[in-house]
């Protein structure tokens, strides 16, 4: 998760020649997709909380696992603005990501649409706030919960730790499956300005209100969650974790 430091690489006009590129928009297509297929249908027939949660988080889970290697696995425009706010991926990465992702996000939720029986379909997992939930109270609970989820994902994606044990994958998910427990009756828990857009477009006029919550909470959580983490959080390069100071210790007795 190194940082861009030129200007040329800050823009990254020249990844548009590279066929890495387009490897990645297919898997952010394509996990996004997926995202709101599954996770989204979880929301359909019986609305129960930890179903939700957890189907989120595992989805996250599972596709990180799968595609982690060729994309990063951002699926969701706030972790790819966090990225872009860390200077680790460059401009031109940044905005061809978040418009396959909505375009995914569409896909999915059309096939969504498509495959279920129609008696599911009152919604499609669309997230809309509570009645008793003001917009600025949903905006603070969509920017938190997304903070949450980027900061995990730079914490479990250090290059620089040598203390992260276990599944990153995992670790990623199961932050989105707390947050989806805290949040899913107060705003829907989206995280992902993505995933709130694909099921609105396919859904109609009633299910754009407060829809700008869904994106400016998410995008400022992330944004912040990245420019914390890269410029204050971040191991110092060369720094002795911990756990490195145990094993010296171990090593000289």
């Amino acid at each position: 998760m190194g940082k861009l430091n030129s200007c040329s690489d800050i823009i990254g006009a020249q990844e548009l020649t590279s066929l890495g590129l387009y490897k990645a928009l297919a898997a952010e297509f394509i996990g996004t997709l997926l995202l709101v297929l599954v996770g989204c249908g979880s929301c359909l027939g019986v609305t129960n909380t930890t179903r939700i949660a957890l189907t989120f988080g595992l989805t996250v889970a599972t596709i990180a696992q799968a595609i982690g290697h060729v994309s990063g696995c951002h699926i969701n425009p706030a972790v790819t603005l966090g990225m872009l706010m860390a200077r680790c991926t460059s401009v031109v990465r940044a905005v061809l990501y978040i418009i396959f992702q909505c375009i995914g996000a569409i896909t999915g939720a059309a096939l969504l649409y498509g495959l279920v029986p129609s008696s599911f379909v009152g919604s499609l997992g669309n997230t809309g706030l509570n009645s008793a939930v003001s917009g600025g109270q949903g905006f603070g609970i969509e920017f938190f919960i997304t903070f949450v989820l980027v900061l995990t994902v730079f914490g479990a994606c250090d290059d620089r730790r040598s203390d992260v044990k276990g599944s990153v994958p995992l670790a990623i998910g199961l932050s989105i499956t707390a947050c989806h427990l805290f949040a899913v009756p107060l705003t829907g828990s989206s995280m992902n300005p993505a995933r709130s857009f694909g099921p609105a477009v396919m859904m109609g006029d009633d299910y754009w209100n407060d829809h700008r919550v869904y994106w400016v909470g998410p995008l400022g959580g992330g944004a912040l969650a990245g420019i914390l983490y890269s410029y204050l959080f971040r191991q110092p390069k060369g720094a002795l974790t911990t756990n490195d100071i145990e094993i010296g210790k171990q090593d000289r007795f």
